[in-house]
């Protein structure tokens, strides 16, 4: 009867896993500056190569905190100016018009790009996808929206949702 002897534990085999330290964000692995531990392929294949991670040595985490503090800071940056943009857009009201029967029900919808072409003319760059509406504008009246310009800014404004002004003159003729 043979017996099977077991295969040495092999480095880079799938028991083990090596320590890095992530120079950026890596989505469901961590932010930069933590101390993560990973398989060795991943590692050799994929963080390093990417300047995503480094070996966690102490050279390198005295770097990556310097790299760290630098990214706060810019981004302290620009939430404080995207926070300015925001106040600005809070106190600012847009004003749509649209084709509404009498009882102000529009014949179409106002959604979001309505509301992002309304602010682009009006000086801010939003895009459609920044505009949070829970559903589009059916009615005439006055709505509050919400515009995300970023993970921790938002905004809330005034849109107004008014009669066309072409249909009184139509009528008139």
């Amino acid at each position: 009867m043979s017996r099977k002897i077991p295969a040495p534990h092999v480095a880079g085999s799938t028991n083990s896993s090596v320590e890095l330290l992530l120079a950026e964000s890596v989505p469901s692995l961590g932010l930069p500056g933590d101390l993560v531990r990973v398989k060795p392929g991943f590692a050799r294949n994929y963080l390093i190569p990417q300047g995503l991670a480094t070996v966690a040595t102490e050279e390198n985490r005295q770097a990556v905190e310097k790299h760290r503090a630098r990214l706060l800071e810019l981004q302290a940056a620009t939430t404080k100016q995207l926070q300015g943009l925001a106040d600005e857009i809070a106190a600012h009201s847009i004003t749509i018009e649209a084709n509404a029967n009498e009882e102000g029900q529009l014949y179409g919808s106002v959604n979001q790009v309505d509301i992002s072409k309304s602010l682009t003319e009006a000086g801010f760059a939003i895009e459609a996808d920044q505009v949070i509406l829970t559903g589009v504008l059916k009615e005439l009246g006055m709505y509050t929206v919400g515009v995300k310009l970023h993970e921790q800014v938002e905004a809330e404004m005034k849109v107004w949702v008014v009669p066309s002004a072409e249909e009184p003159a139509e009528d008139q003729e």
